[in-house]
């Protein structure tokens, strides 16, 4: 089961719910009685927005019982990197120097996503959380957030970085302590996009997605029975506005329409569990509400549970 992890990384393509999924998953976890953070690591502010909070700072802040969230920056991640590998107390700002780490980085594969990694990999190494949940980059991303141990160390061969390194690769490789949770919609493009990115992280990372979660999916409206029905009816149009009036017609017409759309739907979730064969998969249902923040993120983690118990 995925919540039995230390570290989940949940991404996704852009605009598929992935911040929604990582909240809910910690509240989830939290619920459960354990100590989490969650933490958003491109700063947009998305996942404060979930939890109806003020903006999120590098330092932790308990949200909810159990639950502390944090934002990713460079400076931060880079005081934190030299005040406890390198030994380097910085009392004041390092913004000059985090300037000069920004264009090295800039040029060198991997810099900054090491110092980002590495701060999660080393709060579960620690132990200060029972699991870090992480809101990561999405998916055209996430390949080089994960990867970059893995590219630092195939760039230095010795020295103080490369032990870094040894350690969180372990620790990334360890599929009873980290997993990724790949977030996509039942429409062609995110589930394209998904297989893609799972593909990826295989042969570029070594580590595996280990869970789909298809957000808003469609329920179905008719039973195989129904839909015969259905079908029947909307080649006898005339004799339907008759009998329940064209506001009736209009209601049918809609149910049918989002019919089809659920099957379209399921007929791209299929050619994605198909080609990723054992990969399970948790359905999270179209929510039809207006509500946002807390609410959402509550409905979504009943509907992850009621997945994870069945």
């Amino acid at each position: 089961m995925i919540l039995d992890r230390r570290l989940i990384f949940v991404t996704g393509k852009g605009g598929v719910g992935k911040t929604s999924v990582a909240a809910a998953l910690a509240h989830l976890a939290a619920r459960q009685g354990r100590r989490i953070l969650v933490c958003e690591m491109d700063a947009k502010g998305s996942l404060a927005a979930a939890f109806d909070a003020t903006e999120l700072g590098f330092e932790p802040r308990e949200l909810e019982p159990n639950l502390f969230a944090m934002a990713m920056n460079t400076e931060d991640a880079l005081r934190e990197y030299l005040r406890l590998f390198v030994r380097v107390p910085f009392l004041g700002k390092i913004r000059p120097l985090a300037r000069t780490f920004d264009f090295v980085a800039d040029a060198a594969p991997g810099v900054k996503e090491i110092l980002a990694v590495g701060k999660l990999c080393y709060e579960v190494r620690e132990g200060h959380y029972d699991c870090v949940v992480v809101d990561a980059e999405a998916s055209g991303h996430i390949v080089a957030q994960i990867g970059a141990p893995k590219v630092i160390r195939d760039l230095v061969h010795v020295g103080l970085v490369r032990d870094q390194t040894d350690w969180m690769l372990d620790l990334l490789r360890d599929e009873a302590t980290t997993g990724v949770a790949v977030v996509t919609t039942p429409e062609e493009m995110p589930v394209a996009e998904s297989l893609s990115l799972i593909h990826r992280l295989d042969d570029e990372t070594g580590i595996s997605a280990s869970v789909l979660i298809a957000n808003r999916v469609l329920p179905a409206l008719f039973d195989r029975r129904q839909s015969v029905v259905v079908d029947r009816l909307d080649d006898a149009r005339p004799l339907v506005v008759e009998a329940v009036g064209r506001a009736g017609a209009a209601v049918l017409e809609a149910a049918t329409i989002t019919e089809a759309r659920r099957k379209v739907g399921a007929g791209h979730l299929a050619r994605l569990t198909g080609e990723v064969d054992g990969l399970p998969m948790l359905i999270v249902p179209e929510l039809f509400t207006r509500a946002t923040g807390r609410r959402v993120v509550a409905l979504v983690a009943e509907a992850l549970a009621e997945e994870l118990d069945a």
